[in-house]
């Protein structure tokens, strides 16, 4: 007699315990293997951001509270600062310069807008393509992105200057060839100095949108035959709307700060005509020696430009940004 343990196997199909101790088939799919990404790997922990943290915090973070804390003193930059109270505020409510900059920082800004972005939009979406020669075009229009801004202005204050650069060599279009010494000229060369400055930087950021967009909606507007303006209208643009916003964001916070081309170019002038907030900050902090009077100007400065951003994203929508890739 045999024992039950010496019993051989009967030669039907296997059973369910027996199934589950095979090894699964080369190439077959297991519940491990059928695993999403996100459900077996961890994420990272707090330690990583930690040296992000504290970098943000140092040169972010403290020198915020500390202007703000300054605002509300006077300065001179030696001593000791004496509380003031709301009197730089006040001041600064009462100062025709000061209303006059926050006016003409916002006009910049919004001319900037205005003028980089469908330059932006038309060279990032044609840099996207597979045009002959596009690489290396794409990479002369983006060579302002490799110069300062302090570099730029130089440039282009030899190239207008009135007596030996391009102006004086076409008076019969620049009249006395003096452009900064009008207010009109003047805010008219800044906005150009900006847009050649800065629109390779929101190209680029339409190149990588308008590469993303799916091939396949292409496809299916030219079988419905849709030529290429109106695939322009109703497939890239809406395709680019998170990037327009995310442009049109970087703009906004970049055309309120600006200063070094004020600087170097125009000095605030002719006068006060081109004097926007950040220059009028650096003149009474830098040049009047009221720190108090400065930090007031910076830190409603800092509120302005949030206050913009914070529009512009609810009114875009951008608080609730989803993917746009329909077609995949």
């Amino acid at each position: 007699m045999t024992s039950d343990t010496d019993t051989a196997a009967p030669a039907g199909p296997a059973g369910p315990r027996e199934r589950r101790r095979r090894p699964p088939a080369r190439g077959s799919r297991t519940p491990a293997a059928s695993r999403t990404p996100s459900s077996t790997v961890a994420r990272p922990g707090l330690g990583w951001a930690l040296p992000a943290t504290v970098f943000f915090g140092l040169f972010a973070l403290v020198p915020l509270v500390l202007v703000a804390v300054l605002s509300f003193t006077t300065w001179d930059g030696l001593g000791d600062p004496r509380f003031a109270g709301t009197d730089n505020w006040v001041k600064l409510l009462d100062d025709p310069v000061m209303i006059r900059s926050l006016w003409l920082s916002v006009l910049l800004t919004a001319l900037g807008v205005v003028t980089q972005t469908p330059l932006a939009i038309l060279l990032g979406v044609w840099a996207a393509g597979p045009q002959r020669n596009r690489a290396l075009l794409s990479a002369v229009f983006f060579v302002p992105l490799l110069l300062s801004a302090t570099a730029i202005s130089v440039l282009w204050r030899a190239l207008l200057d009135p007596n030996f650069g391009v102006p004086a060599q076409a008076r019969w279009l620049f009249g006395d060839g003096n452009l900064l010494g009008s207010r009109d000229g003047a805010v008219a060369v800044l906005v150009l100095v900006a847009a050649w400055q800065f629109t390779p930087l929101h190209a680029l950021i339409y190149q990588g949108a308008a590469r993303a967009v799916p091939e396949v909606l292409y496809q299916a507007a030219a079988i419905d035959g849709a030529g290429t303006v109106r695939q322009f209208f109703h497939i890239t643009l809406p395709q680019l709307r998170n990037s327009i916003i995310t442009s049109v964001i970087l703009m906004v916070v970049g055309g309120l700060t600006t200063f070094d081309t004020v600087l170097i170019l125009t000095q605030g002038g002719p006068g006060t005509d081109t004097t926007i907030t950040a220059f009028y900050m650096y003149q009474k902090a830098f040049k009047g020696f009221e720190f108090g009077v400065g930090s007031a100007i910076a830190l409603l400065l800092v509120v302005v430009a949030t206050l913009i951003s914070l529009v512009v994203v609810r009114m875009s929508g951008y608080d609730r940004m989803s993917g746009t890739k329909e077609g995949m």
